[in-house]
């Protein structure tokens, strides 16, 4: 073989050589892609499944069902100033010729009522008389309880108010049976210059609704005090009326009026928690609503 035919043959072996150095090249370049798309895949979901565990959570919250409370028993509230019949009035305010209606933004769940009497007897003296009927009702909130669960909250608090009274000299409370599901009468003597006023305020509960009987009394220029045993014991007759208002307007009967208790125990029965109504400022009565009874003795009406 001549040395020219070598020499050929050589450069001809190593440019095969080249070639398939380059072709290895070519496929590791063309792997490299494949591998970075493989990578990038893997790299969605975490090795310890927190994407998964997310989507889970997510998928689980949305199949839970929305947070329920019960509905309130009592979805309306009578007319405030026909909570008591003509005779309890004759009988409580003698001399008073018609209510005053408290003001309201909803007269469905606030309510109120007071009567002035004034039965002037010349040089002999005059017996003044002050009776106010204030109802509260409660709806039920998802974030707040139950309806008949706030109104007890608040009935408890009107308790504590009238046992707190400024100025109240022997305050005295007992529980009053056969009115709504739970009812407390707080008495006391308020001194005032024209007079010591006999005060009787009686806190009821039906269901969703508090109704606060206050009632009032003074013998004034020289007469003499009413009995507050006497006073009380109207206080309490009214308050069982007022009860009973309520209970009809929502079609009961007054069959609560009788005393039979709703399922919500009263604190004494039961320490469950509940928050306290965030809204307890908004649920008060109005001081139209709600008139103090060291109020003085309004002129003949």
């Amino acid at each position: 073989m001549s040395e020219g035919t070598m020499q050929r043959r050589a450069q001809r072996e190593e440019r095969e050589q080249r070639v398939k150095r380059l072709s290895r090249v070519l496929v590791c370049a063309a792997a490299v892609p494949v591998m970075l798309v493989a990578a990038g895949c893997s790299s969605d979901s975490s090795s310890d499944g927190s994407t998964d565990k997310a989507a889970k959570a997510a998928a689980s919250a949305s199949a839970s069902p929305s947070p329920t409370v019960e509905a309130a028993a009592y979805g309306k509230l009578p007319e405030s100033c026909k909570v008591l019949s003509k005779k309890t009035l004759e009988d409580l305010v003698p001399e008073s010729k018609s209510g005053k209606e408290g003001k309201s933004d909803d007269i469905s769940t606030r309510g109120s009522c007071s009567w002035n009497s004034l039965d002037n007897n010349g040089v002999k003296g005059s017996q003044f008389r002050w009776l106010n009927v204030s109802m509260l009702r409660f709806e039920s909130d998802v974030t707040r309880g139950p309806a008949d669960k706030l109104a007890q909250e608040y009935y408890e608090k009107q308790v504590q108010d009238a046992q707190a009274a400024e100025g109240a000299k022997g305050v005295k409370s007992e529980p009053v049976s056969g009115t709504g599901d739970q009812a407390t009468a707080v008495r006391y003597d308020l001194k005032k210059k024209e007079g010591t006023f006999k005060q009787q305020t009686i806190v009821a509960r039906v269901e969703n609704v508090v109704v606060t009987v206050d009632y009032n009394g003074a013998g004034l220029a020289g007469d003499k005090s009413p009995s507050a045993d006497d006073l009380l014991k109207d206080a309490k007759k009214a308050a069982k009326e007022a009860v009973a208002a309520v209970s009809e307007a929502n079609g009961a009967g007054g069959g609560a009026a009788g005393g039979a208790p709703s399922k919500t125990p009263s604190k004494d029965e039961s320490k469950a928690p509940s928050e306290s109504a965030s809204k307890a400022a908004a649920d008060e009565p109005s001081k139209d609503a709600s008139q103090s009874p060291s109020k003085k003795p309004a002129s003949k009406s």
